[in-house]
């Protein structure tokens, strides 16, 4: 974090300066006490279950030089700290990480959609590491807290910063948007993730849509081409648009060949330059995402032989189908997660991948949340479709069903473990 004088943090969340020195400096930002440092900012967040304004003298001890409350409980010694009082901390950590960002010389790059947030920001960051000092959100702190904390995180010499905008409830979107101004968005797809919640695609589609509405007319918009909502994000935004896909698009890969250990395409770019690619990850919905990201490096002006060798060295945030050996057999585990068009996309690498004829293979299906009353219906069309592949079913449950996955009719293995 770029060292920020405290009398401008508390001007940038309207606060008042209740006691202490505010003639300090704040050097990082923190919402936890077992995260802090010398010369942190602590935000006292409230929710359901805590409230961590009991926790602030530990936040003094730690080494804080400004403390943001809502309130000053009686008898807790602060020292020289500052203590700034505020109506809303969360509002505050928000308000601050807008101010902070404008104050920064840095591209920022907003990432949505249903499935592939984090593959595609790893796969981004890796591939603008090639030429710009990167600074990206850590896992997938991608919500009205942790996207705050990855801005406020940012130092003063980046040059572009890559953020995830997480949602499961309309109109989560728009504020991060307000927070970043972004001016390059990239929406991986429309999914049914979150369905439960948001009542339908369409729903959903104008939700993720928040983030092309909020792009600048110098922005540029990254869109699959095999999303189903191209269209209607191009209309509800200024920005220009970019189309990516395979066998299609500005960017687009062609003759994709996989394996095992990894996927291998030819990188196209304006139908004119090529190069090769080899990706550490199996499966076409990873090309996908690996397209998104060379995208936003064609668009800040690289060349497509450092997009590529970006692409090459990208290594994915855990669980999110990494290959391993154990005891002789090829595991993939894309266990971060689950809905359904991601367990469909892993269905299909599995089924696609080539294997000794004598091969056994199995998907091992958990449960998806946020479905709703769509849970059955997508967990059955999941079962399905590994039936209609050829792969066995697998399934942990505390009440075996059987038809929550495969059709009467199908003949096919399926497993079920009672937990």
């Amino acid at each position: 974090m770029k060292t920020t004088p405290i009398q401008k943090l508390v001007n940038s969340v309207h606060g008042r300066l209740h006691s202490g020195e505010s003639a300090g400096v704040v050097t990082s930002v923190s919402t936890d006490t077992r995260t802090i440092g010398d010369g942190s900012a602590f935000f006292a967040l409230s929710g359901e279950n805590f409230d961590a304004h009991n926790f602030l003298e530990k936040a003094v001890a730690a080494g804080a030089s400004a403390i943001v409350v809502e309130r000053v409980p009686a008898g807790v010694h602060f020292g020289n700290t500052a203590v700034i009082v505020v109506k809303d901390t969360l509002n505050a950590l928000q308000a601050f990480a807008a101010w902070y960002i404008r104050e920064l010389d840095v591209e920022v790059i907003a990432i949505t959609g249903s499935n592939g947030k984090t593959s595609t920001k790893d796969f981004t960051k890796a591939v603008l590491g090639e030429r710009f000092k990167v600074h990206a959100t850590l896992g997938n702190l991608n919500n009205h807290i942790g996207l705050p904390l990855t801005v406020l995180s940012t130092e003063e010499d980046d040059e572009v910063c890559v953020l995830e905008m997480g949602m499961n409830h309309s109109g989560e979107i728009s504020p991060l948007c307000q927070i970043a101004k972004p001016r390059i968005g990239i929406i991986t797809n429309v999914g049914t993730a979150h369905i439960e919640f948001l009542g339908s695609r369409q729903a959903i589609a104008e939700e993720k849509g928040a983030l092309a509405r909020a792009l600048p007319a110098d922005g540029v918009l990254i869109v699959s081409a095999a999303c189903d909502y191209v269209d209607y994000f191009q209309g509800h935004s200024r920005a220009r648009r970019m189309i990516v896909g395979n066998g299609r698009g500005e960017v687009r890969a062609e003759e994709l060949r996989m394996d095992k250990n990894g996927s291998e395409f030819l990188l196209v770019i304006d139908g004119q330059e090529s190069e090769k690619v080899h990706l550490q990850v199996v499966g076409r919905h990873m090309i996908g995402n690996a397209l998104l990201a060379a995208a936003a490096g064609h668009t800040l002006g690289m060349t497509i032989t450092e997009i590529a060798a970006g692409l090459n060295r990208a290594t994915l945030t855990s669980g999110r189908l990494r290959a391993f050996q154990s005891a002789g057999v090829t595991v993939f585990d894309d266990t971060y997660n689950a809905n359904p068009e991601s367990m469909m996309a892993a269905i299909e690498t599995l089924a696609e991948l080539k294997v000794d004829a004598s091969a056994q293979r199995y998907v091992v299906l958990g449960r998806m949340a946020e479905l709703g009353k769509h849970a059955d219906q997508a967990s059955h069309e999941i079962g399905s479709l590994a039936a209609e592949r050829g792969l066995g079913v697998m399934t942990l449950a505390r009440k075996p069903k059987p038809s929550q996955w495969l059709q009467p009719n199908l003949e096919h293995p399926l497993f079920i473990l009672k937990l």
